[in-house]
């Protein structure tokens, strides 16, 4: 076991979170024990506590609390055969320093307390030093970037935190959000679910809309645009984060009066068309990032089965995707 330290950020890894930067240095640290160590105050950055997604700072001092030696600890779990086919599978695009998959909904990016299988786990199937750049919902189909490289991860990280990468996200919404194109902001910050509609998750952490300057409020902008509709019924929008909060998206739309289908956490009292799978119409289709001295780097994913099959029952054409996004 090894005694307190307090390690100094180099100038080189400014930008990165704290989570990600703390778990490089000590590999050997499952991340749900990061996690607890985090909630706990025993990380502190610049002696504050500080959450996992902290952006640190070239400079800044970390307090390490007491850790156990690699040679105690039995290591991280070897990549299974399925779980390397798998990851492999669903790889959509790599160059040298980028792989992007095609996220299933239902499989968690990073692991906790109880969850063992996760994608962050399987990287090291596509190479040494993988790593992600972003995360997606654990319900959340789509792209997802992953760096091959610390060099990769910390320029492609610094085009997500200066909103220079765009990311347009589609969602089939149980209602039509009114109106029916626009920009959505405000203010957002934790909360718990309440038994409104009959909700079996009450009390589980939500995202909720609240006033400026309420503790832990945080700005979110949406971009969308509703591409066609079912009726009254549903709904095939278009998103584009200009922020990138907690369910920024799902709580979004639910204010706009069309909470994404199949979401267990931002309802409303209308019933869910019947055709509807009972998951979350929520996907990741595309990521533009810039490139110094190269075109834009463009990825884009396949819908999921279950939104695939929604766009067919409700006759939505997914080739009617054009948004003139500076218009709305």
């Amino acid at each position: 076991m090894s005694g307190v330290q307090k390690l100094t950020i180099p100038d080189h890894d400014a930008g990165q979170r704290l989570d990600r930067w703390f778990k490089r240095q000590f590999p050997h640290i499952p991340h749900g024990k990061v996690e607890k160590l985090l909630r706990k105050g025993e990380i502190r950055l610049e002696g504050k506590r500080a959450k996992g997604n902290a952006r640190i700072e070239g400079g800044q001092i970390v307090r390490v609390p007491p850790l156990p030696d690699p040679s105690d600890m039995s290591g991280p779990k070897p990549v299974s055969d399925f779980d390397a086919k798998f990851i492999k599978y669903l790889v959509i695009y790599e160059d040298d320093e980028l792989i992007a998959i095609n996220k299933p909904a239902g499989i968690a990016v990073q692991g906790g307390s109880k969850t063992v299988r996760h994608i962050d786990g399987m990287l090291p199937a596509l190479g040494e030093g993988c790593r992600l750049v972003h995360r997606l919902d654990r319900d959340t189909s789509g792209v997802l970037l992953i760096a091959k490289t610390a060099a990769a991860a910390k320029w492609a990280g610094r085009a997500f935190q200066s909103r220079r990468a765009e990311k347009i996200y589609w969602g089939i919404t149980n209602g039509v959000p009114r109106p029916i194109s626009g920009e959505i902001k405000g203010y957002m910050a934790k909360g718990r679910l309440d038994n409104r509609f009959g909700n079996i998750n009450e009390g589980k952490e939500v995202m909720m809309a609240v006033r400026h300057g309420t503790a832990g409020a945080k700005h979110a902008r949406t971009l969308y645009d509703v591409r066609s509709q079912a009726g009254q019924k549903a709904a095939w929008v278009c998103m584009m984060p200009l922020t990138g909060r907690t369910h920024q998206l799902r709580l979004h739309m639910q204010l706009l009066g069309a909470p994404i289908a199949g979401d267990p956490r931002y309802m409303t009292d209308r019933d869910l068309p019947n055709t509807l799978a009972k998951k979350l119409h929520l996907h990741a289709r595309s990521l533009e990032l810039p490139r110094e001295g190269k075109p834009p780097l463009k990825i884009v994913a396949e819908l999921s089965d279950h939104m695939a099959n929604a766009f067919k029952t409700l006759g939505f054409n997914p080739k009617n995707d054009q948004v003139d996004w500076e218009e709305l």
